[in-house]
C-alpha cells in the first residue's frame, strides 16, 4: 500500500517535533540578521571592535561561523540530492 503524500497526512509527533523546531530556527535566523543589520547601520565597524567585549565578539564570530559551516553542509547536501 502506497503511503498518502505528506501534505495529505497527519504528521507523526517526531515530525511535528521537526517543524516546530525549525520555526523556531527560521525565526531566530531572522532575529539575529535583522539586530546584525540595524548594528550595521548605525554603528562604524570600527566602533563595534572598540567597544565590545572581545572575548564575548570571538565567541559571537566562532559560533555564527559554526552555524553558516552547518547550513552550507545542507545547501551542499540538497544540491547534491536534487541532481
Amino acid at each position: 500500500m502506497k503511503k498518502p503524500p505528506a501534505d495529505e497526512r497527519f504528521l507523526r509527533i517526531e515530525e511535528i517535533r521537526v517543524v516546530a523546531d525549525l520555526r523556531i530556527m527560521h525565526s531566530k535566523v531572522n532575529e539575529l540578521f535583522q539586530v546584525v543589520s540595524v548594528l550595521k547601520r548605525r554603528h562604524p565597524e570600527i566602533a563595534i571592535r572598540e567597544y565590545a567585549d572581545q572575548r564575548m565578539l570571538d565567541d559571537d564570530i566562532k559560533r555564527v561561523d559554526e552555524i553558516y559551516l552547518w547550513f552550507i553542509g545542507l545547501k551542499e547536501d540538497g544540491l547534491r540530492l536534487h541532481r
